[in-house]
C-alpha cells in the first residue's frame, strides 16, 4: 500500500520563498508509484494541504489530518522542508512528537539545540571540534563596539544567533559598522552572534543515518563572488561557484567528514543534516560553523548537487530517509 508523505512548507521566517522551493524538488523527486505526496502549507494562521487547480484543504491541527472525498487522510510521514521556525527550531517536532507522527528531521531537542548557534558552540565546546572566537549580544545589551572589536579583531561577523539562509548577516570592517550590523541582525532574531573572521575555504558537507550506517555526501568547496556566501550569493545562479568534490587534499577530506561524523554522533542527529566550515591552510586549522538541521533542497542547493556527485538519484536518499524515520 502507498505510503501518505506530508511534504510541510512554509513556515514563519524570512526562509519561508527557500522552503517553498525545497518543497518543489522534493515533490518532483519523490517516487509517485510509492508514495501518496501532499503538500502541507503552513503559516502563521493557516494550515493547508494545496491541490492544483483546486481549492485548498484545511489541514485539522488536532491530529495532522485532512478529509477528502468523505474520508479522514492521516499522514505516515511528515518530510519536514521547512527552513526556520516552526519547522527546524523544534516546535513542529514536538507538535508531531505528541501526535506520534514520524517525521525526518532530528529530535525537539537537537533541533532546538543547533538552530541556536551559541548554544551549539557551548555544547560542542568539550570537543575537539575547532570554533571562532565569538560573543553573544542580547537584544537591549549595551554594546561597546570597540571591547569586541579589541576581542575579536576586524573584520568580524554579526550574524543572527538563530535563522538561517544567511539573512541579517554582515561582515563588519570599521566600528562604526558595528551598531548597523547588529540592528540588521536584530530583524531576525532578539539575540546576536559576534564572531571573529576566519579566512580560509569554504566547505560543507551533507550526511545522514541510513540503515543503522552513517552515509557522508562528498564534500563541497564554495567560492563566492560577493564578499561571503550571503542569501544573494547562495540563490542566485552565479554568483558562487559550487565545486563538488572540494578541491582539498584526502587527508583534509577525511579530517572534515571525521569531524562532521563526530558532530552528529555528539549531538545525535537524525535525518539529512549539513555541517558548514572554515579551512584556514595558514593555521592548518578546520573550524565549525554550523549545522544545518533542515538544509536547503532547491535546485540551487548544495545537498541535492552533493547526491548527484555521489551518482545516486535524489529520490533514492529521499526513501532512505522515509525509511529511517518510520522505522
Amino acid at each position: 500500500m502507498k505510503k501518505n508523505i506530508a511534504v510541510v512548507t512554509g513556515g514563519n521566517s524570512s526562509e519561508h520563498v527557500v522552503s517553498l522551493k525545497s518543497a518543489d524538488t522534493i515533490e518532483n523527486a519523490l517516487d509517485k508509484a510509492r508514495y501518496n505526496v501532499y503538500r502541507v502549507l503552513i503559516e502563521e494562521e493557516r494550515w493547508t494541504v494545496k491541490q492544483q487547480g483546486k481549492s485548498d484543504i484545511p489541514i485539522n491541527r488536532d491530529d495532522f489530518s485532512f478529509g477528502q472525498n468523505e474520508a479522514k487522510v492521516r499522514f505516515d510521514c511528515a518530510l519536514v522542508a521547512i527552513h526556520g521556525t516552526p519547522g527546524e527550531d523544534g516546535l513542529l517536532q514536538g507538535y508531531f512528537e505528541m501526535l506520534k507522527i514520524p517525521y525526518t528531521t532530528c529530535d525537539v531537542l537537537v533541533s532546538s539545540l543547533t538552530f541556536n548557534k551559541w548554544a551549539c558552540k557551548k555544547y560542542l565546546s568539550d570537543t575537539t571540534v575547532a570554533m571562532a572566537k565569538a560573543i553573544l549580544i542580547r537584544k537591549g545589551d549595551k554594546i561597546n563596539a570597540e571591547t569586541a572589536i579589541r576581542r575579536l579583531g576586524l573584520p568580524l561577523f554579526v550574524k543572527p544567533n538563530e535563522g538561517g539562509s544567511s539573512f541579517g548577516i554582515s561582515k563588519v570592517k570599521s566600528v562604526n559598522d558595528m551598531q548597523k550590523a547588529i540592528d540588521e541582525a536584530l530583524k531576525e532574531d532578539v539575540n546576536v552572534i559576534v564572531e571573529e573572521f576566519i579566512s580560509g575555504v569554504e566547505l560543507t558537507c551533507g550526511l545522514m543515518r541510513a540503515n543503522s550506517e552513517l552515509l557522508v555526501f562528498p564534500i563541497t568547496e564554495i567560492v563566492s563572488k560577493k564578499e561571503f556566501f550571503d542569501y544573494e550569493a547562495k540563490y542566485t545562479p552565479g554568483m558562487s561557484d559550487e565545486i563538488t568534490p572540494a578541491r582539498i587534499s584526502p587527508e583534509l577530506t577525511k579530517r572534515v567528514e571525521d569531524c562532521s561524523c563526530l558532530i552528529y554522533e555528539r549531538l545525535g542527529c537524525k535525518g539529512i543534516v549539513r555541517v558548514d566550515y572554515i579551512y584556514n591552510k595558514e593555521k592548518d586549522m578546520l573550524y565549525f560553523l554550523e549545522v544545518n538541521t533542515v538544509p536547503g533542497m532547491t535546485a540551487n542547493s548544495l545537498v541535492p548537487k552533493q547526491v548527484k556527485e555521489m551518482g545516486k538519484e535524489f529520490g533514492e536518499i529521499l526513501d532512505l530517509l522515509i525509511e529511517e524515520s518510520i522505522k
